[in-house]
């Protein structure tokens, strides 16, 4: 049972990941001139990675395993691929696929888990495991842009419906009944 004396850290580590998924994956869809990209470097430490490295330690302070392991682990996503952006680790550009490949497991399993909470979270990790397949594929070798394009759009999808998870949680807390599904 969750710890009620802690504020729910759900919301705000959704946020942090629809926000920075949004930030990267209009980027690889092609959007904006890419300027994204730009925006999701210094995103991906601070509020993808901290934000919701901290959600994910704050949701085992409430009992939450699902919340804990998805939180933490998508929190060291963002750590990881601002690391490797920013500090020009050798083999990180071609490893991208295999990385990606590897999360894409991870969300696999959330996914099955997620399936048993509710649609939205089961459309969202069924989403972020089809945007890993997408974004594994198009960085495999010499990568793939239409793929990788490809899963820029899966991601903002996404990034919507972990923004709208997020929204509908602060909402409904806020008023105190179910405003939005």
């Amino acid at each position: 049972m969750a710890n009620s004396h802690i504020a729910n850290p759900a919301p705000l580590g959704l946020a942090a990941f629809g926000v920075t998924t949004i930030l990267l994956s209009s980027a690889n869809a092609g959007l904006w001139g890419g300027v994204g990209a730009g925006a999701a470097i210094p995103a991906a430490l601070f509020y993808g990675g901290l934000t919701q490295l901290l959600a994910g330690m704050w949701e085992f302070m409430r009992g939450s395993t699902f919340g804990a392991t998805a939180f933490s682990s998508f929190g060291a996503f963002w750590l990881t691929v601002w690391y490797g952006l920013t500090h020009g680790m050798p083999g990180f550009g071609a490893g991208l696929g295999v990385f990606f490949m590897c999360f894409g497991l991870a969300t696999f399993v959330l996914w099955i888990c997620a399936i048993k909470i509710d649609i939205h979270h089961n459309l969202l990790f069924l989403a972020l495991a089809i945007t890993f397949a997408f974004l594994s594929y198009g960085n495999w070798d010499h990568g793939h842009s239409g793929a990788v394009k490809v899963g820029g759009w899966t991601g903002l999808v996404t990034a919507v419906i972990a923004i709208y998870i997020a929204a509908k949680s602060l909402i409904n807390e806020s008023w105190g009944s179910t405003v939005l599904p």
